[in-house]
């Protein structure tokens, strides 16, 4: 039997760094490793490297590349958008949009000619899984190893969460092992302070959760959180969905499925119901049509934690 490697799949989020700092209690042999979405707010990338230089691990980094598949779809469209009574000029568009930026998730979604739903979460396996497991865990199964996948997931997460084992054997020489499963958010949070650890600063400006930004599962309150304090933010996804939108064989998508606060039309526009018509609509009162007077006015304040981090900063 190969060695065994334990692997860390670490996202610079609360529960991540939580089974992180349990491996390294236990004093247990570990590798780490990140999948770089281009879709990280710039607070992680930075809390990435406070949690290399603090705890002295290194932090391997996987990146998804597009380039074959957007090429590939160049040649489709090539072939098939015409017969498809596909304008020309929107054809030349497309082409000329369908070319890899770089930027994993943009890359993504310029092959996709869409944006990820609630419905169609292809980006965790594009951005994620894929790559982890292409530039990671296959290179290490050839060696012969033998891989433990640490996930940091916790069972009150979500129902589907609930229901996944600590332990789960995916072949003879994978399997994954989640050893926080069972632990609360004070459990988590608590290791944090145990081994004086600072939290990823993001949650403590209103963010409930660190990964992409937004998450295509934004609730309304976080979204709204992020417009006000990350304006920067709204104004990217804005550029990319007029660049998603002309690799897109029906030259509109938008980041959110737009249409409950869009009067239910079907077709929408990315021009007037994109990502500002969303963060728009998350400022407001219940029922879509009123802003909240006392947020949209307000100072925002210098900390602001769904976790109750903020008075635990100021003792």
């Amino acid at each position: 039997m190969g060695k065994k490697i334990n692997l860390l799949s670490i996202s610079g989020g609360k529960d991540s760094t939580a089974m992180l700092l349990n491996a390294i209690e236990r004093e247990i042999k570990f590798e780490c490793c990140f999948a770089d979405t281009g879709h990280e707010h710039p607070d992680t990338y930075e809390y990435l490297e406070y949690l290399e230089n603090l705890l002295t691990i290194k932090i391997r980094r996987a990146k998804a590349d597009f380039t074959k598949r957007i090429e590939k779809k160049r040649e489709y469209v090539k072939k098939h958008w015409a017969k498809d009574g596909i304008k020309d000029s929107h054809i030349q568009t497309a082409l000329d949009t369908l070319k890899p930026t770089g930027n994993p998730f943009l890359d993504m979604c310029i092959w996709k000619g869409r944006f990820p739903s609630p419905k169609g979460r292809f980006c965790t396996e594009h951005i994620k899984t894929e790559p982890i497991n292409e530039q990671i865990v296959l290179p290490l199964l050839r060696e012969g190893k033998r891989i433990r996948s640490w996930q940091g997931i916790r069972a009150s997460e979500s129902p589907r969460r609930a229901n996944m084992p600590t332990h789960e054997l995916i072949d003879y020489k994978v399997w994954v092992y989640r050893p926080i499963i069972n632990w609360s958010t004070n459990d988590v949070f608590a290791i944090h302070k145990k081994h004086n650890v600072k939290p990823n600063p993001l949650y403590l400006k209103g963010m409930s959760r660190v990964g992409c930004m937004p998450c295509i599962m934004c609730r309304k309150g976080e979204l709204s959180e992020i417009s006000r304090r990350f304006p920067d933010v709204i104004e990217r996804i804005k550029k990319w969905e007029k660049i998603v939108s002309e690799a897109s064989k029906r030259g509109s998508s938008t980041f959110y499925d737009v249409r409950p606060f869009a009067n239910d039309k079907f077709n929408v526009h990315y021009t007037t119901e994109g990502i500002e018509a969303a963060a728009q609509w998350a400022r407001t009162e219940r029922g879509g049509k009123q802003y909240n007077l006392f947020t949209e006015f307000e100072d925002l304040p210098s900390c602001s934690s769904n976790y109750g981090l903020c008075d635990l900063e100021s003792e």
